[in-house]
Parts: structure tokens; sequence; C-alpha cells
């Protein structure tokens, strides 16, 4: 499993216009090539009286499959700029359809390369970006009184909560790398003289907005 990855923050679709062109672009989140062409199948629908939807797609724990299509656009115009951007951008499982309305001004072969690029660009910036990382869940039961002093410990380290129940005692699970775990649990079992019991959960990936 990769231990960190970036994603768009969540399907959307995002719009810009050139010499009286549309192009939307629709942005998701995919899981194989079947879901990306349902994908596609269902916009065409959506847009059946647009003049082309170019598409790029990238699969895999490090991009093993890569996709582009120009959908009637010269050769190299569209898909091919969209897939780039999807790649500079570090992307993982994402699909990117752009929609053209034709406006009826010809922008040139250049002026498409352009187009479908920043249709796509600039979607990822309109709906944004999340960082995975891979975590573990960390159990930490503690008695009342000793709430405050843990929670002022995480925070001074960045340590994320997930979860707070409240019973006889207080549980709390916190998200931290596999490899800090030790580590951590010795932290706490000092700052808490001992008073506290833990318990691995599951591994996760925990998402945070992300700027490139």
């Amino acid at each position: 499993m990769l231990k960190n990855y970036v994603a768009i923050a969540h399907n959307g679709t995002h719009e810009i216009e050139i010499k009286k062109s549309r192009f939307i672009c629709y942005l998701a989140r995919i899981k194989d090539s079947t879901e990306a062409d349902a994908i596609l199948t269902q916009i065409k629908k959506e847009h059946y009286k647009a003049n082309h939807h170019c598409s790029a797609y990238v699969l895999g724990d490090h991009d093993d499959i890569q996709h582009s299509r120009d959908d009637g656009e010269p050769s190299g115009t569209a898909g091919a700029p969209m897939l780039n951007v999807l790649q500079r951008q570090h992307l993982t499982n994402t699909l990117a359809v752009t929609t053209r309305y034709f406006g009826g001004i010809k922008l040139g072969a250049g002026g498409l390369i352009r187009a479908y690029s920043h249709s796509v660009s600039e979607a990822t910036a309109a709906i944004g970006l999340v960082q995975g990382t891979l975590q573990q869940e960390l159990q930490v039961q503690i008695a009342y009184k000793q709430q405050g002093a843990l929670e002022h410990y995480l925070e001074a380290n960045h340590i994320t909560v997930a979860d707070t129940a409240y019973t006889v005692n207080v549980s709390l699970i916190i998200l931290i790398a596999s490899e800090q775990v030790e580590t951590t649990k010795m932290a706490i079992t000092n700052l808490l003289s001992g008073q506290v019991a833990f318990k691995l959960g599951h591994t996760r990936y925990h998402e945070v907005p992300f700027k490139q």
C-alpha cells in the first residue's frame, strides 16, 4: 500500500469559456477503467449536444495505467494535455472528462492544447486537492481528569483525534504513523504516570487539504 497519495477533494465540475467555446471539466475519483467508462458514458448522455468529450485518467498506486482520448479533436491536442496535468499534479486514480461546446471560432492546435490543459488545471484548483497518508489507529483509554493533559499533548504534537467516546472512562482514537506507535505510547504513558491503556486498531488513510 502507498504511504501517501494525492487526490481531488471530491468529484465535481468546473467550466471555462474560451473564444465562445465552453469547456466543462468533470473530475472524479475512480477505482478502475470500467468505472471511468461508465462515468464517460453518463456525461455523454447528459451533454448529447456537445461536440467533443475528451478524457484522460490515471490508475494504480504508481499510475500503472494511463489513458487519454481526443474524441474527434486533432490528435494530441486534447487527451494528452489533460493527462499531462494529472501527471504533473501527481494525482492518483483520477478521471478527467472535458466536454466542449464549439463556439464557432477555431482555436488551432496550440489553442486547443492550452484550452484542454487549462480546463483540467482550473478544475483541480476550484475543487481542491487532498493528501492521504496511511496511518495507524491507536485507542487511548484514560480517566476523565487526564483528558486535558492528553489533548494538550496531542495538539502540541499535531496528532489527529479521529473519535472520542465517553463511558466510564474517556476513549480516544488517534491516528499516527505505524513507526511512531511505540514512541507515542511511551510518551503518553510517561505523561499520565502509567494510568492509561492502549489498543491497536486498523490502518487507514487520513486525508487533509493539500496545496502543491
